[in-house]
């Protein structure tokens, strides 16, 4: 068993999720994969299921019915992943926005470097955005930059979503009490893990906009960011906030 999984929801990506799981099954090292599928109309489970067959120790489903959102998907896969044991529980889009060749550097980051969460960032020295209009490169960097202003969090890309995660951080935060379920769920999970004294590292990464399927940005999406950060950091003052966990290091 590799003490490696690679967590990707889906939802309606029939045309990369075969080619996505390819792309990670082809890597030098061993990694897991668990699809959370939302109840994706187009077949997509029906597609990974097929290919369970041939890799039934690797590859994994989670089914749910309808569509509940990226952060609910991820606290389902981390719930599957610490229950099973892994030491490394990795965030992934399917659409190849984020290149499975760079889940090797995000994991040599964790268990060679010693730090505890690894970010793939657009924003650091050596990362970049591929395909993107100069009209949502601006509304990225610029949220980059209030969450810093905000939060005082020490990360230039706190919305990104390619990530490696050491097993004691997401033992340390209580995650039945991360609320946001977009990009606010990637910036309250980065916020709970540094309010924990986590090491953080970005790896610089290429960020490519998808080829395939229908983006799932809309703007309840960003809505939830810009209000989500104000509340975080208020709510932060609390004794109950998802950072207040009794299994912190």
């Amino acid at each position: 068993m590799s003490k490696s999984l690679v967590i990707i929801p889906t939802y309606n990506e029939k045309e990369n999720v075969a080619n996505i799981i390819e792309a990670v099954f082809s890597l030098p090292e061993p990694f897991e994969i668990l699809i959370v599928d939302d109840g994706s109309p187009d077949g997509t489970a029906g597609i990974v299921k097929e290919l369970m067959l041939q890799n039934q120790k690797r590859l994994h489903i989670h089914e749910r019915e309808g569509k509940l959102g990226l952060g609910t998907a991820y606290i389902a896969g981390f719930r599957w992943g610490l229950e099973r044991g892994y030491d490394y529980i990795f965030e992934m889009d399917a659409d190849f926005s984020h290149d499975p060749k760079d889940l090797v550097r995000l994991k040599a980051a964790c268990s060679e470097e010693g730090v505890d969460l690894a970010v793939g960032s657009r924003y650091i020295k050596g990362g970049k955005l591929k395909n993107w209009p100069f009209d949502r490169i601006a509304l990225s960097y610029g949220a980059s930059l209030y969450v810093k202003l905000i939060t005082w969090m020490p990360v230039h890309d706190p919305t990104a979503g390619f990530i490696c995660y050491s097993r004691k951080v997401l033992e340390s935060i209580d995650l039945d009490k991360i609320r946001f379920v977009g990009y606010a769920f990637q910036i309250e999970m980065k916020f709970a893990a540094y309010k924990l004294g986590f090491k953080i590292k970005e790896v610089p990464i290429t960020f490519t906009d998808r080829v395939e399927g229908e983006s799932k940005m809309h703007k309840s999406i960003v809505s939830e960011a810009i209000k989500g950060v104000l509340q975080m950091k208020w709510q932060s003052f609390s004794t109950s906030y998802a950072f207040d966990n009794k299994n912190t290091k």
